[in-house]
């Protein structure tokens, strides 16, 4: 494969994650963000957006000779937009470049003529330091707006490899960790946090994003256990609680990444997480290297795969840590977290996670396994609970008592405190959530298509999954999962 040459301040069209290839400029990296081992990449700066990444060289194309066929295929008003910044950096780029000719000229004589950058092999590790005479013509860049997320789009006739640019940091041993024949590990906690007085919280700043059933539980036993937590919420009022509680309050969730040292979220869905991300005042703007990033919303492996690379592109640190449980065990502090990805982060985390959480669990592999594991996990328990919805009503229907149905129910095999919560506040009529019904909807959906994409049959949550579409259509999405009931007596 023959060398190809680019150097500083050259136009390029870059392709990063599922995006579109957008234009962008080949830069100096900051002086404390090495490039990802073993990749052949470039630093560069993209137009008419405030994003700039590590890009692997198979993913670059000089910007000239493919300006026409990339305007044709990409139509966004963003992109246009992008485009435009372009234009206008060459033009001012040439006025200048004009009104110095003279100058020029003569301060270029008996200069060497800057090397073109070759790409850069596994040993080149300092390939970015020195060796090229150009600038980067800050002064001379269009004002970056703050479109974050890229319009999303193909393109024919390119290769682009999206694999995720990162690298591990060295683990410490100052966690006990078990490893398992199931290549899981799992720091114990055997009590409840939230009544264990023992734990010496981490001196790291923690940001918190996403205040719902869930996320107010967390930081609540966060603040309790002695961290310093700044927190940020789409509906703003939500934050006033906490911060009477202790915690700081982040304008924007870029704000609060780049006041924190590990930054969590914890929202509805992969639109959410995606948005929370990747839209204006994100997360990816407030990403700078050594950064952590820990997403705990329940979401498909790709969204956990996508957000993954965009964070590491940046030097960002990245671990995804979906939970198992409910409102009442988050305020409990009895949630049991899976985590997977960057294993330094899990243990940076761990006062966080015995904060949170009876226990938590390290899937060894890839970021997207545990929510693999998560929407599995989910799955059964979506699953469980429109059978015991249906057992109810089928012994309504027979003439059977359901509080008898129930007693035996608690006394066999199936036993659980789930079990018994969930039938009580049913023959009560109390459905205040407690995990939303549309959200176990959303994960069975979630886990269905998994296994589509693996040809693994899944009939038993395909079933469920109707009679919560059916509840949804009842108006019992904002209810607790139990209200699948009611798509039984309706």
């Amino acid at each position: 494969m023959a060398t190809v040459h680019l150097r500083i301040g050259d136009l390029v069209w870059g392709k990063l994650g599922r995006y579109p290839p957008w234009p962008g400029k080949v830069v100096s990296p900051p002086k404390d963000l090495k490039k990802p081992r073993g990749k052949k990449c470039f630093f560069v700066k993209f137009f008419g957006t405030e994003d700039h990444a590590w890009i692997k060289v198979e993913q670059l194309k000089p910007y000239h000779p493919h300006k026409e066929e990339m305007i044709k295929i990409n139509k966004g008003k963003r992109f246009q937009q992008a485009v435009d910044a372009v234009e206008e950096y060459l033009k001012k780029a040439k006025g200048k470049d004009q009104s110095h000719s003279d100058d020029k000229s003569k301060s270029d004589k008996g200069r060497k003529a800057a090397k073109p950058m070759k790409i850069i092999e596994e040993d080149d590790e300092d390939a970015f330091k020195g060796g090229s005479s150009d600038k980067e013509q800050t002064d001379s860049d269009p004002e970056p707006s703050s479109v974050q997320r890229l319009v999303a789009g193909t393109v024919s006739g390119f290769k682009w490899d999206s694999s995720p640019a990162s690298s591990m940091e060295p683990i410490t041993k100052r966690l006990k960790i078990i490893e398992e024949d199931t290549r899981s590990t799992s720091i114990q906690a055997a009590d409840s946090t939230a009544i264990n007085g023992s734990i010496t919280p981490t001196d790291k700043r923690i940001g918190f994003l996403g205040l719902g059933l869930m996320g107010s539980g967390v930081v609540s036993n966060l603040l309790k256990m002695g961290h310093v937590v700044t927190v940020w919420n789409r509906t703003a009022e939500k934050c006033d609680l906490f911060i009477q509680e202790g915690a700081r309050l982040g304008r924007t969730p870029a704000e609060v990444v780049s006041m924190c040292d590990i930054t969590f979220s914890c929202v509805s869905d992969p639109k959410a997480a995606r948005d929370l991300v990747l839209g204006p005042s994100g997360v990816l703007q407030g990403i700078r290297p050594g950064k952590c990033y820990v997403e705990m919303s329940t979401v498909d492996p790709e969204t956990i795969t996508e957000l993954s690379q965009v964070i590491t592109s940046r030097g960002g640190r990245f671990l995804e840590a979906p939970v198992s449980g409910s409102q009442q065990l988050s305020n409990d502090g009895m949630l049991v977290i899976v985590a997977a990805g960057d294993r330094s982060v899990y243990e940076d985390c761990s006062s966080c996670f015995q904060a949170m959480g009876k226990t938590s669990f390290f899937i060894a592999g890839e970021a997207g396994n545990a929510a693999r594991m998560m929407l599995i996990l989910n799955m059964v328990q979506g699953s469980f609970m429109a059978t015991i919805a249906e057992g109810l009503t089928l012994a309504q229907a027979t003439g059977q008592s359901q509080q008898t149905f129930l007693d035996i129910l608690c006394q066999g095999q199936m036993a659980s405190t789930f079990v018994d919560q969930k039938c009580q506040n049913i023959l009560q009529g109390n459905f205040k959530p407690d995990y939303y019904l549309k959200h176990i909807q959303k994960d069975l959906r979630l886990a269905i298509s998994m296994g589509d994409s693996v040809n693994h049959p899944t009939p038993m949550a395909a079933a469920a999954n109707e009679v919560y579409k059916r509840a949804k259509a009842l108006d019992q999405s904002d209810n607790d999962m139990s209200a699948v009931y009611r798509a039984y007596i309706h």
